[in-house]
């Protein structure tokens, strides 16, 4: 055979597998889950909308301990979260109105602290906790917890514009 045409076919063979390592690079990218114990950023009008992460509820430490109190007004401060919040939201600006509601299959609970204070709520939608209002451009730490000191559930947090 001529080392032309062998050149040729090494080459070609090199294209082939460079073509097939990066389409299963790009169907491994575009399958992958959503983002667990995410920080977010977003500002009005945010796409997608709802924006949703995913984490384990649930800690060691009494939901009143972090919040520094037992009570808000939009709920209790109950549950055991972990020490370090689950995700970060960081708001660009002043949003008029916005949720944010755990979905979970066992009953959870939710502490929110950021400009202007901190926030609690239990069974916001049955038992799902979640809070709503008019929230304030800045840097927001939320914790979900769970019932039973040392228990992690699954959830899946969302956070929507939409009324």
């Amino acid at each position: 055979m001529p080392i032309k045409a062998l050149n040729r076919g090494i080459r070609l063979s090199l294209m082939i597998v460079t073509l097939f390592i990066t389409s299963v690079n790009a169907i491994a990218d575009a399958q992958e889950a959503p983002t667990i114990f995410g920080d977010l950023t977003i500002g009005p009008q945010f796409s997608p909308d709802p924006l949703t992460v995913r984490g384990m509820s649930g800690g060691s430490i009494s939901g009143n301990q972090v919040a520094g109190r037992t009570e808000t007004a939009t709920g209790p401060c109950t549950g055991f979260v972990d020490e370090t919040p689950d995700h970060t939201l960081v708001l660009t600006s002043k949003f008029d109105y916005l949720k944010l509601q755990v979905q979970s299959p066992e009953d959870t609970t939710m502490i929110v602290k950021g400009p202007g204070g901190s926030w609690c709520n239990d069974d916001f939608d049955g038992k799902n906790a979640g809070i709503v209002g008019e929230w304030l451009a800045g840097t927001y730490q939320i914790w979900v917890g769970s019932y039973d000191k040392g228990k992690y559930l699954p959830y899946t947090l969302q956070i929507t514009e939409v009324k």
